[in-house]
Formats: structure tokens, C-alpha cells, sequence
């Protein structure tokens, strides 16, 4: 591949995808391969080596073809746009952020996941990974941690491209949203019913609180079923993706 350098524009949409909402910054190549995989319109890709990213590209996604050439940055531009930390493989991209259609999504005949004030990018990440693969409807993040941020998209390998990601800020955006659906809501609570007794519809709107506190009254109060995950006695708790996973793939 002959490296052409990363022309000036393209350098100021990589700087700007760090903070504009309607851009995704994709960091490594995983994420750049699901994303061009489902459809994304990239519209940049960086790298340092960008010869070495083309033979990592056709050694695990041989039948993939960017849709743009990657340009080539100096190695402190490099350090500078990824504020010196060692991503996974040498590529950085940007592409815009898809639309949700949010009645379509609900429309879907699966699970949607609600998480509610995630705290770690990276376990949010995971919880999008495992809905993609388990074919959801979507995933809502309700609270401030932003899951379309670079790291929740490089913890989720770019399959935000692949299901609906939605991000609301309270319970009452929430329920704006549910309002014109006929999905139950169920609520996972260490209090709850054994999930491999109870019946959680495959169209149930589940609701995931964090690892430490579980979800608020306030949501726990909304639900229509609550949904424990049977545990040996003397473990506190999950990972948020593996209690995803459980709810993801039970019948």
C-alpha cells in the first residue's frame, strides 16, 4: 500500500469526532471492521502503519474493502490524537452516528436492554457486544455516561453499528419512550424470582442497574416482573455483560 499522508481536513474531523455528537471516533481495527462490516458511513481512517493495518485487515476480515484510504500521521500526531495511550491495533476512524429509528426498534420481536446508570465504559461496551450477537432489539442507556464514547465503542469492537444504541438522561425519557409500547417491563433484582423459573417474555424490556447498587426503587417500581440470577452463596454479583448475556440468551 503506498502511505498517503492524512490531508489536513480529515486530520481536523478526527480532532473534531472527540467531541461533536453526530461523529463516532473508532479506535482499533476491530471496531473499524464491525463498523464498515454493518454499514457505517466512515468517512476517515488514520494510522501511523497504515501498511501493517492493511495486513491485519486482510489476515482477520479478508473480505472486507474500506470504503476510504487510510492516511498516514506522523508519529506525534499520532501520540497527540491518541493522547499517547497503545490502542489495540494502529487505526483510528471516524464515521457518523447512525439514527435510531426509535419505533422500528421497539417493533423488533426481542429483548431490549435498559441499563441504568452504567458506570464502566468498558462493561457497557461488553453489554453492546453481547446484544449485537444475541440479534436484540437494542440497548438504552439511561444516566450520563455517554455509550457511544470511544472507549464503549472500542469495549463493544464497533458493533454499535449493528444494533440500536439509545442514550436518555432520566426515568422520564424513559418512560417517554415506553409509552407507546406494549413491552413489559422486567426488572433484574437480587430479591426477584429465580430466572430459571420464571417466564420473562421474549418482547421484555429488562432493566439492569449497576454491579454496586442494582437499580433505583424508582425503576424497580415500574416493573412488572422482577428477575433474579441464582448465584453460589457468598458472591455478590456479576459483571454487568455477563448478567446481560444471562438475560440475553434465556429462552
Amino acid at each position: 500500500m503506498l502511505n498517503v499522508p492524512l490531508d489536513a481536513t480529515s486530520l481536523a474531523l478526527l480532532r473534531r469526532a472527540q467531541r461533536d455528537p453526530d461523529l463516532v471516533l473508532l479506535e482499533g481495527m476491530h471496531a473499524l471492521k464491525h463498523a464498515v462490516r454493518f454499514g457505517a458511513h466512515v468517512e476517515v481512517v488514520a494510522s501511523p502503519e497504515p501498511d501493517e493495518l492493511a495486513r491485519l485487515l486482510a489476515r482477520v476480515a479478508p473480505d472486507l474493502t474500506l470504503p476510504v484510504t487510510p492516511g498516514a500521521v506522523e508519529p506525534g500526531v499520532w501520540r497527540a490524537l491518541t493522547g499517547g495511550r497503545v490502542l489495540p491495533s494502529p487505526c483510528l476512524a471516524v464515521a457518523r452516528r447512525p439514527e435510531v429509528d426509535v419505533t422500528a426498534m421497539l417493533a423488533r420481536p426481542a429483548r431490549l436492554l435498559v441499563l441504568e446508570d452504567p458506570r464502566h465504559l468498558g462493561n457497557t461496551g461488553a453489554v453492546v457486544r453481547v446484544a449485537a450477537a444475541a440479534g436484540l432489539a437494542g440497548v438504552v442507556v439511561v444516566g450520563e455516561l455517554d455509550p457511544w464514547h470511544p472507549t464503549v465503542v472500542r469495549s463493544a469492537a464497533g458493533l454499535h453499528f449493528a444494533v440500536d444504541v439509545v442514550h436518555l438522561l432520566d426515568l422520564a425519557a424513559l418512560d417517554a419512550l415506553m409509552a407507546g409500547s406494549s413491552r413489559p417491563l422486567v426488572a433484574l433484582d437480587p430479591e426477584g424470582e429465580a430466572i430459571d423459573r420464571a417466564d420473562v417474555p421474549v418482547d421484555a424490556i429488562v432493566a439492569l442497574g449497576t454491579e454496586r447498587h442494582g437499580l433505583s426503587d424508582a425503576l424497580r417500581a415500574r416493573a412488572v416482573l422482577r428477575v433474579a440470577i441464582p448465584m453460589q452463596d457468598g458472591v455478590s454479583s456479576l459483571n454487568l455483560a455477563t448478567a446481560a448475556a444471562v438475560l440475553a440468551y434465556r429462552p
